[in-house]
């Protein structure tokens, strides 16, 4: 008879470096599918993250007393009154705390810009320095306002309420609003702060862009999001879901969709509206690709390459022939498609992400953005991709 299989005792040291393990919402928890949060684990080592939560980049401070939004010259570090600091569990970890408590908004909102931090420095390769660094050491996040808004800025992030609904909806339970506002903090950090931003529309508008596409990353990078979107979309991402809205609720107080034909000149001056064709053109090359992953693995038979353009040519008729391309064998082919939509978010997340070091902060537009982010995908590992990305962008009227 074999001897049993022995267990080798754990390692504590061994299990902190895993990281922190945190509960967070893909999506609102109103939304169907999503009413349970998914555990996911930070990179700050377990033991690092102190009350708060805290660590070495960010903190959370929950005021006694309601206050202001910050603006200038009102900046961090909040006087007064806050809430107890909370704790982490005696395993060192945020994953026990009540959801539903005052407690798990703190916990939430700190594993949100700290999940969407992970993943931008996990795609550029070293840590993204705060572009407050030479004022403050740490951002500030503030986890409920009684405010219908939210906004980061110079040291800080808060997060208010949506209260259009008949019981206000905390932004702190909102991964896709956390990730576009860190995604502004991350651009500044890797692109810096021209003199007068507000004298250049497509600075703003590209902000726009990179904040929006940030979330969309974020949420693919949610194991359980990636089940439900493929498996309510049989595969077919041309499909309206929950990938494609974008909750940009700080002017707008609307959905906006990375999924639409819009192109440059069909868009005005605003900075939300102008963004759209260059957000757009990503999106497209996001879902073209991971199409095309599907195509070199045998598991559709749709060429995209032989449409002009993915969302202009492809009428009804088309789009009924594709989905039949691909359902008969999405079923038993789920993680082979789970697969590739994975493939297709990291290689358009490196390059875009990369792209940003190829510009000048001082003389963004929209088609410098598309420029650099063209050059950074060809020297990266999808440049066989290249060509569908540079028509994607053209198609847009961002490039020639």
């Amino acid at each position: 008879m074999d001897d049993p299989i022995s267990i080798a005792p754990t390692n504590d040291s061994d299990t902190s470096r895993l990281g922190t393990r945190f509960l967070i919402y893909p999506q609102v928890p109103i939304i169907a599918g999503y009413e349970r949060p998914e555990t996911v684990w930070i990179s700050t080592p377990r033991g690092q993250v102190a009350a708060g939560p805290s660590d070495h980049r960010m903190y959370v401070v929950d005021p006694l007393i309601g206050k202001t939004p910050y603006q200038f010259p009102s900046l961090p570090p909040l006087p007064g009154d806050f809430y107890p600091p909370v704790e982490p569990g005696p395993d060192g970890h945020f994953d026990h705390i009540s959801i539903g408590s005052r407690e798990f908004l703190a916990v939430h909102s700190f594993a949100c810009v700290r999940r969407a931090l992970d993943i931008c420095e996990s795609y550029l390769g070293h840590e993204i320095p705060w572009f407050f660094s030479s004022t403050y050491e740490r951002l500030e996040i503030i986890p409920h306002l009684i405010w219908n808004n939210a906004q980061s800025g110079f040291g800080f992030l808060e997060l208010g309420e949506d209260d259009t609904r008949e019981e206000a909806l905390p932004f702190a339970l909102n991964f896709d609003v956390i990730a576009h506002e860190t995604g502004h903090l991350v651009l500044l950090g890797v692109i810096g702060m021209p003199d007068n931003p507000e004298s250049q529309p497509d600075f703003l508008a590209f902000h726009e862009t990179a904040s929006d596409f940030i979330a969309l990353l974020g949420l693919l990078h949610f194991d359980s999001a990636l089940d439900k979107i493929l498996r309510r979309t049989k595969g077919n991402l041309l499909i309206s879901n929950e990938l494609d809205r974008l909750a940009e609720l700080m002017d707008e107080k609307q959905i906006r969709t990375a999924s639409h034909p819009l192109r440059l000149t069909e868009v005005g001056l605003d900075v939300h509206d102008r963004s759209r064709p260059l957000t757009g053109g990503l999106f497209d090359s996001l879902v073209e690709i991971y199409h095309l992953l599907l195509l070199e693995r045998g598991l559709v038979d749709l060429d995209t390459r032989s449409i002009d353009y993915l969302r202009r040519d492809l009428i009804q008729s088309d789009v009924e022939q594709f989905l039949l391309s691909g359902q008969s064998g999405y079923a038993l082919h789920h993680f082979a498609y789970k697969a590739a939509l994975a493939e297709a978010r990291d290689l358009i997340g490196e390059a875009f992400t990369k792209s940003w070091l190829r510009l000048d902060c001082s003389q963004i537009s929209l088609r410098a953005a598309a420029e650099a982010f063209l050059a950074a995908f060809e020297a990266g590992r999808g440049w066989r991709f290249t060509d569908r990305v540079y028509e994607n962008l053209r198609w847009r009227e961002i490039l020639d």
